[in-house]
């Protein structure tokens, strides 16, 4: 196993800032006495398979050099060949973080202190166990550290990721005002750790989360844990778009969950029963997927924060 980290830099990351503040933030990590290899992508995926191959090499210490994107595929890079790295000869896999993107939702459950507190951590070595999701579609399975999501919150990430990306939080919100003319409520029929009855009631949307920011600094889901060995769903029912206008400075800080549309619950296990492919956003990312379950993997991978 080698005791080096392995920093994967995604260049366009933040609209392309991240390859011109990358090079800086590694060169005071390696100042510091920090051991690392630096490789970069050049492609969507890239990172995955750069993660997968370095895993065959014997990494197990990674840091993702960009925003949750990037994170993303390193992570689907990973597993699920490291199931049960931790129990075996081979070392855990451990990841940080230099988060030069556009959003970095899933540090802000720990810090608002950005890239500084993230290389702190890498100095100082201090990590923690993280949950991550995985979700199981018609074809394969698609790892989450942050989210999974499907309805209203999909549409606004297909859009945003494909028109509003360079402007980061305020083309999500822009995505968001745009969505409101169509504004879908539907079924998305999925039940609980094995519960007998499915919910097919219509929702704006669901969401799946590990962690509790989505869009940078919406805090779509307040009392997630990261390590709680639970999946915290966040379910908001028909709301209107006068409603939905009124309450969206409160996703901010969490308080929407106060509406009386708006409803929780932890589980381990959800299992759907969709007949079509939907967008599904996944870590920041949108696929469209048949879905058929997901669930959480308690305390997979260790993470620098």
């Amino acid at each position: 196993m080698k005791k080096r980290f392995l920093a994967i830099v995604n260049p366009e990351a933040g609209g392309g800032r991240c390859s011109k503040l990358a090079a800086t933030e590694l060169t005071k990590l390696r100042t510091a006495g920090l051991l690392l290899d630096v490789i970069a992508t050049t492609a969507p995926g890239h990172a995955a398979q750069l993660a997968r191959e370095a895993y065959s090499q014997g990494y197990r210490r990674f840091i993702a050099v960009g925003g949750d994107g990037t994170a993303h595929e390193i992570l689907n890079g990973l597993f699920p060949q490291a199931l049960g790295a931790g129990t075996d000869s081979h070392g855990r896999i451990a990841l940080g973080f230099l988060p030069l993107g556009t959003g970095n939702s899933f540090l802000r459950d720990f810090t608002s202190r950005g890239a500084d507190e993230s290389a702190r951590a890498l100095l100082d070595g201090r990590s923690r166990p993280c949950d991550i999701i995985r979700l199981t579609h018609d074809a394969g399975e698609i790892y989450a550290i942050n989210l999974a999501s499907i309805g209203f919150t999909a549409d606004v990430a297909a859009l945003s990721n494909r028109v509003f990306k360079p402007l980061g939080e305020l083309g999500y919100l822009l995505g968001v005002l745009i969505s409101l003319v169509p504004l879908r409520r539907r079924p998305f029929p999925f039940r609980c750790d094995g519960n007998s009855a499915w919910d097919r009631s219509r929702y704006l949307f669901l969401s799946f989360n590990n962690s509790k920011f989505t869009g940078g600094k919406m805090m779509i889901a307040p009392r997630a844990d990261a390590a709680d060995g639970a999946i915290e769903v966040v379910r908001w029912g028909p709301i209107g778009r006068i409603g939905l206008i009124r309450t969206l400075p409160r996703l901010f800080d969490g308080t929407h969950m106060e509406h009386p549309l708006a409803s929780r619950l932890p589980a381990r296990r959800i299992e759907f029963d969709i007949d079509t492919p939907v967008p599904t956003m996944i870590d920041g990312e949108v696929f469209h997927l048949k879905l058929r379950s997901l669930e959480i993997l308690a305390h997979a991978l260790d993470v620098y924060i």
